[in-house]
């Protein structure tokens, strides 16, 4: 798989100067926690889930979250698993739907394959998110040699005496497996929360997940958790970042677990939970001169009108504060993550200039576009995460904003 496969060669060949690389589920776990993108969660009891499933990697979903925990029921668990293990089979088992002579690859038109449809779609990274240690060993002895397809499980509520538990038993089913599965902690309990609290929980969480460091594939944070504590619901036209006691956890989650000295993980970004158009209070946040010259006025509007322009802003957010990917909860949203993922022309030319070998010694040089300073030494770190984005997701040619990127990932 690979982020924009599902979009035709000929046009990925016009928008990238280096096309995002291929990867799989057995690529090495820091090529996949940059990769992971805008992660997509469905209910595990989702009916047909296997065909959802193969319906989203065609527009470019490469992970996805099976949930058995908020998004359904206490009472809708054990139905859940049963259509986990019996989805699992008919991933492993059926052909995509189509693909039989005479029909469809891609959700295209057979007789249209020649006009290069793109890559034909697989299975994403798929993680199954659940309540307690149990499930794990349970859930992986259910599935059988469909494990297969599972890359691991995304552990809620997260803390050092909670997840000792998870941990173990992921552990366990590893040996069941007898391959590699990963661990998603997702920080979202109170302890992490309340200023009293915090500092401990911290630094409980930094010491569990360093002690099974190879198992831990990035760190997610939940923050409509967060917001409940307090009775609190961002609207679409505010960001995470607005709401101030949320920002202050993010911004110490990502200093104690986030720093580029070798401890820190991928911290991923919190979930955008606005899909559908509302009445607005504010200005629009997506300025008019990217989209003029009659290029993509329309693309404007829309994103406008179904309240995505407050997406755009949280996810460039996320990024400056030290996150990368997102949680997502609707297609819709899987585009604009991924578009705004790929590192322009000028941040590689950038990070290209500050890692050359000649440059080891440090200094300050000025930048290709003659536009700012680049500082060695104060730059590495962001230079070569800088490199691993660019491998994920490519990099733009000089001329392609993320505009073209959007249009391109829509209409893919």
């Amino acid at each position: 798989m690979r982020h924009f496969g599902h979009i035709p060669s000929t046009v990925r060949s016009g928008l990238f100067h280096r096309e995002p690389v291929e990867f799989t589920a057995d690529s090495p776990a820091g090529t996949l926690a940059v990769a992971l993108g805008a992660t997509l969660y469905s209910p595990a009891t989702r009916p047909r889930l296997a065909d959802a499933i193969r319906k989203q990697a065609a527009r470019g979903v490469v992970s996805m979250v099976l949930c058995l925990e908020d998004s359904i029921g206490d009472e809708d668990v054990q139905a859940g698993e049963a259509n986990l293990v019996q989805e699992f089979r008919r991933l492993a088992t059926e052909a995509p739907a189509g693909t039989e002579d005479g029909g469809t690859a891609g959700g295209r038109p057979a007789e249209d394959q020649a006009e290069d449809p793109g890559e034909g779609p697989g299975v994403p990274l798929l993680f199954i998110r659940v309540r307690d240690p149990r499930q794990i060993t349970d859930l992986t002895t259910r599935l059988g040699d469909t494990v297969r397809l599972l890359s691991g499980f995304v552990l809620p509520k997260f803390t050092e005496a909670r997840g000792a538990a998870f941990l173990e038993a992921l552990a366990r089913a590893e040996h069941i497996a007898g391959r590699r599965l990963y661990a998603m902690p997702v920080l979202e309990s109170p302890e992490l929360l309340h200023l009293e609290t915090r500092a401990e929980t911290l630094a409980g969480i930094a010491a569990i997940t360093d002690k099974y460091r190879d198992r831990v594939l990035a760190l997610r944070l939940g923050v409509t958790d967060f917001c409940s504590a307090y009775g609190l619901r961002r609207s679409p036209d505010m960001t995470a970042y607005d709401v101030k006691v949320v920002a202050h956890v993010i911004a110490d989650v990502v200093n104690v677990l986030g720093r580029a000295d070798g401890t820190g993980f991928t911290i991923t970004g919190p979930v955008w939970e606005y899909f559908r158009p509302g009445e607005r209070m504010f200005k629009p946040q997506l300025r008019r001169s990217p989209f003029l010259e009659g290029r993509a006025e329309d693309l404007r509007t829309a994103l406008i009108e179904h309240d995505m322009d407050g997406l755009l802003r949280e996810i460039e957010l996320d990024r400056a504060n030290g996150l990368l990917g997102k949680t997502c909860i609707h297609p819709t949203h899987v585009v604009p993550v991924h578009a705004l993922s790929v590192v322009s022309h000028e941040e590689w030319s950038d990070a290209q200039d500050i890692l050359r070998p000649e440059r080891d010694g440090g200094g300050v040089l000025r930048s290709a576009y003659t536009n700012k300073m680049n500082e060695v030494k104060p730059h590495r770190a962001w230079a070569e995460r800088t490199l691993l984005r660019a491998d994920a997701f490519g990099v733009a040619r000089e001329d392609v904003g993320f505009v073209e990127l959007l249009t391109a990932g829509l209409a893919g």
